[in-house]
């Protein structure tokens, strides 16, 4: 599978718009094995090529559509909800990892609104 970027010229006709969903949903299975073998590459060449076909297809026009269309954007839809399913686990993971490593929870989250931080110059006196 290439991750070369498409054209982004609009797409005017059926078969056009099923060649540009049909390497939408091979980037798609591409990005999802990228995912499951933690492949930092292939993650990011999937995101830069789908930005890419997102583009292309935001000149599409309605007339296009036709049932095979249909079809092969269920699959994308589907597929790019499995990989952000899967994309949320490993970022849970991750967090769940850091919190055992620095023996406290919540690294990432924002102090109580009682308990700031550090206290402004301008606020002391």
């Amino acid at each position: 599978m290439s991750l070369s970027p498409c054209n982004a010229a609009p797409i005017t006709t059926s078969a056009a718009l099923s060649a540009t969903l049909q390497k939408m949903v091979d980037v798609l299975q591409g990005e999802r094995q990228a995912l499951a073998g933690l492949d930092i590459d292939g993650i990011i060449g999937a995101a830069w090529t789908k930005s890419s076909l997102v583009d292309a297809l935001g000149g599409t026009e309605a007339s296009a559509i036709n049932d095979e269309c249909r079809g092969l954007l269920e699959a994308a839809k589907h597929l790019n909800e499995v990989n952000r399913q899967l994309r949320n686990l490993i970022a849970a993971n991750v967090a769940a990892r850091l919190d055992a490593l620095t023996g406290s929870p919540s690294v990432y989250r924002t102090r109580p609104a009682g308990n700031p931080a550090y206290a402004y110059a301008g606020g002391r006196g």
